[in-house]
């Protein structure tokens, strides 16, 4: 039997409430856009709705501006990965911006893959004063 073809829909991008990852909630559009202003803990990113797909492995990946890490490294991208646990899945890929502030500016893209093809990749930019 044809394996069924899964239905990836942005359902919107841009600044978000502050999400609360211990909950299965996920965080609320603000504003549409992709501009983000560089604040603190401003949330943003896009929330994606998945169907058919159930038991697909979802990975996603970050890349940011350059900035230090604890260490004093150079931050790799942030990179995950989780199985889908349902046929109409929604999953939220973004971040909040932390001190210190100015080496977060720049563009972050954010993508997203279904059993390594792409499904989403969409760029937002911090941008200064």
């Amino acid at each position: 039997m044809a394996k069924k073809k899964i239905e990836v829909k942005i359902k919107n991008y841009g600044i978000y409430s502050q999400w609360d990852r211990e909950s299965r909630d996920l965080p609320k559009i603000v504003e549409f856009t992709k501009k983000v202003p560089a604040q603190l803990n401003i949330e943003f990113g896009y929330t994606l709705n998945i169907k058919k797909a159930k038991g697909s492995k979802l990975s996603f990946k970050i890349e940011h501006p350059p900035f230090k890490d604890s260490s004093g490294s150079i931050a790799p991208a942030f990179v995950g990965e989780q199985y889908i646990s349902s046929n109409n899945y929604n999953f939220f890929l973004g971040d909040a911006l932390w001190e210190p502030i100015e080496d977060k500016i720049g563009p972050w893209r954010l993508q997203t893959f279904i059993d390594n093809a792409e499904v989403a990749d969409i760029t937002i930019d911090i941008i200064g004063k």
